[in-house]
C-alpha cells in the first residue's frame, strides 16, 4: 500500500516510529537548536572568583514590597497597610512582622529595595526577570515562544555544555502557566529545546512524591537499563534514513542525555527527600514552599548549577484583593520558614559561599491600597516601578540594604536596578560573561545580557 508522505518528507508510519522511540528513550521532539558562542566582552564591575550555583526563589505573581521587605510605617493608612515593622539583627534594618525568622538572619542576606522596570504585565515581566532581558516583540500576555530569550540555566548549558549527565537547570515544582497562557522565560527560547531546563510538575510535599523518568522504573536495575539502551540502539539503526531530519537528530541527543542521567543516579538520589532527617524536613516546613527549597538545596548539592524554585503556581502572590489576610495566613508564614531554613542550612553545610540565593518576584504592588470591586476586600495591583530582591551567598555581603524607595514605596530615590542587572549578577556568579555572544535561531549574533552586576552586593558601597 502506498503511504502518503508527511510534510517534512517522512511518511506517517516512520513518524510514529520516531515518536515511540522518543517515549521509550525519554526524548522530546523540538526545533533545531542555535549555536552559542562565547566571546570576550567588557568586564563586569565584579567578577566571580569561580563559578557558583544559583537558587532562584521566584515569588510567582509578585509579592508586595511594602507589606514585606520595605515597610512604610510613617505613610498614610491607605499606603502603609496592616502590618507593623519589626527590627532585624542588623541595626536600622526593618522588615514587617510577617518575617520574624528572616529578621533573625538579616546578617546573611542583602536586600535591594530599588529594583525597577516598566512591564506591569505578568508574562512580559516574568520573561524579563527570569532571563535578564526584555521579551522580543513583547505585547500584553505574549505567551512563551522560541523567539524568547533563554533562561539562565539554558544559556549556561549552551555556553558551557555538561558531559556528566546532569542537567544545567531544574525548574520546580510547577511550570508557570494559566491555560491557555504559558509564561515565557522558563525555557531556552531561541537556543532551542536541547537547552531547556528539566521541569517538574509535582508537589515535593506530597506523600507519594516521586519524579517520574528520573529514576529507572521500579524493578529495573541500572544494568538492565543499559541493556535496554542497547536494544534501543538496535532499533534506531533501522531509522538511519531519518537522521537527516533535525528533529530526529535532537531526539537522539536527548535520549543520550536521559540515559546518562538515569545511569548516574545522582539526580534521582537528590529527588529522594526521604533521605533527609525528619528534623531537617520539619525545619523547612512540611508544605510546598519548604520541601521545594529543601529539594533545591539537594539538587545543588548533587551538582545542578541552577535551580528555580517557584513559590506556588502562576500568580500565587497576585493579591488584587484580600491581600492582608492572604499574606498573613497563607503565604508569608511558610515562605519565611522555608527561606530562613534554606539560608541556615546552606550556611551550616558550608554551601553558602558557593551558592547565590536570589529571591524576587516579577514586580511589586501598588503603594495605594485598592478595592477593585464593590464588596471585595482591599488589595494591591501590579507595580513595576519599584520592588525588592533578596540576595545571599556567593560573596554577597549580608546585613545591608541597597537602594531606597520614596516615602510611599512608589519609586526608587537612589540608582534603580533593572532585571537586566539581576541577570548580569546571576550570570557572573555562574562564571558566565554577561556580554557573551549567542546566536538566535536564525544564526544572528546577539549579546546575551546588557545589564551590569549589582556591585554594592559585594562591595558594600
Amino acid at each position: 500500500m502506498h503511504r502518503a508522505p508527511h510534510a517534512i518528507g517522512i511518511d506517517r508510519r516512520e513518524l510514529l516510529q520516531v515518536g515511540y522511540a522518543g517515549a521509550f528513550g525519554l526524548g522530546l521532539l523540538g526545533t533545531p537548536t542555535a549555536t552559542a558562542l562565547a566571546r570576550p566582552a567588557p568586564g563586569s564591575a565584579v567578577k566571580a572568583k569561580s563559578p557558583k550555583s544559583v537558587i532562584l526563589v521566584f515569588l510567582t505573581g509578585a509579592a508586595s514590597h511594602i507589606d514585606t521587605f520595605d515597610p512604610k510605617p510613617d505613610a498614610p493608612a491607605e499606603i502603609r497597610g496592616e502590618f507593623n515593622p519589626i527590627a532585624t539583627t542588623v541595626p536600622g534594618f526593618q522588615v514587617t512582622e510577617l518575617l520574624p525568622l528572616l529578621a533573625k538572619q538579616a546578617d546573611k542576606f542583602a536586600l535591594v529595595r530599588s529594583l525597577s522596570h516598566k512591564e506591569n504585565n505578568h508574562l512580559i515581566a516574568c520573561h524579563h526577570v527570569q532571563t535578564g532581558h526584555t521579551q522580543p516583540g513583547a505585547f500584553f500576555d505574549k505567551i512563551a515562544s522560541r523567539d524568547d530569550w533563554p533562561s539562565y540555566s539554558s544559556a549556561l548549558n549552551a555556553l558551557r555544555p555538561r558531559t556528566d549527565g546532569l542537567p544545567s537547570g531544574v525548574n520546580l515544582p510547577w511550570h508557570l502557566q494559566e491555560p491557555p497562557l504559558m509564561w515565557p522565560g522558563q525555557h531556552a527560547g531561541f537556543l532551542g529545546p536541547k537547552h531547556d531546563p528539566w521541569q517538574l510538575h509535582q508537589n515535593p510535599n506530597a506523600k507519594d512524591f516521586r519524579v517520574e523518568n528520573v529514576a529507572p522504573a521500579a524493578g529495573i536495575s541500572v544494568e538492565q537499563f543499559a541493556d535496554r539502551k542497547l536494544l534501543l540502539d538496535g532499533l534506531q539503526q533501522s531509522q538511519r534514513a531519518l537522521e537527516a531530519v533535525a528533529d530526529a537528530r535532537k531526539l537522539t541527543d536527548q535520549q543520550g542525555q536521559a540515559f546518562k542521567l538515569l545511569a548516574s543516579g545522582k539526580v534521582s538520589t537528590a529527588f529522594d527527600l526521604h533521605r533527609e532527617p525528619d528534623a531537617t524536613r520539619d525545619r523547612y516546613g512540611r508544605h510546598e514552599f519548604g520541601q521545594s527549597l529543601l529539594l533545591a538545596r539537594r539538587l545543588v548539592q548533587a551538582g545542578v548549577p541552577v535551580v528555580q524554585a517557584n513559590m506556588g503556581k502562576a500568580q500565587n502572590f497576585d493579591s488584587h484583593s484580600d491581600i492582608f489576610s492572604t499574606l498573613k495566613n497563607r503565604l508569608m508564614p511558610p515562605l519565611d520558614k522555608a527561606v530562613s531554613a534554606l539560608l541556615e542550612d546552606l550556611s551550616g553545610l558550608g554551601m553558602l559561599d558557593d551558592t547565590l540565593v536570589v529571591m524576587v518576584g516579577e514586580f511589586g504592588r501598588t503603594p495605594k491600597i485598592t478595592v477593585q470591586d464593590k464588596g471585595k476586600k482591599p488589595g494591591r495591583d501590579h507595580w513595576a516601578s519599584c520592588f525588592f530582591g533578596l540576595f545571599a551567598g556567593a560573596g554577597v555581603r549580608g546585613g545591608q540594604v541597597i537602594g531606597k524607595s520614596d516615602k510611599i514605596g512608589a519609586f526608587p530615590t537612589t540608582v534603580p536596578y533593572s532585571p537586566d542587572d539581576v541577570g548580569a549578577t546571576i550570570y557572573t556568579a555562574l562564571g558566565v560573561d554577561p556580554g557573551s555572544e549567542v546566536r538566535d535561531r536564525f544564526g544572528r549574533p546577539v549579546t546575551l545580557n546588557a545589564g551590569r552586576v549589582i556591585a554594592p552586593l559585594y562591595t558594600g558601597a
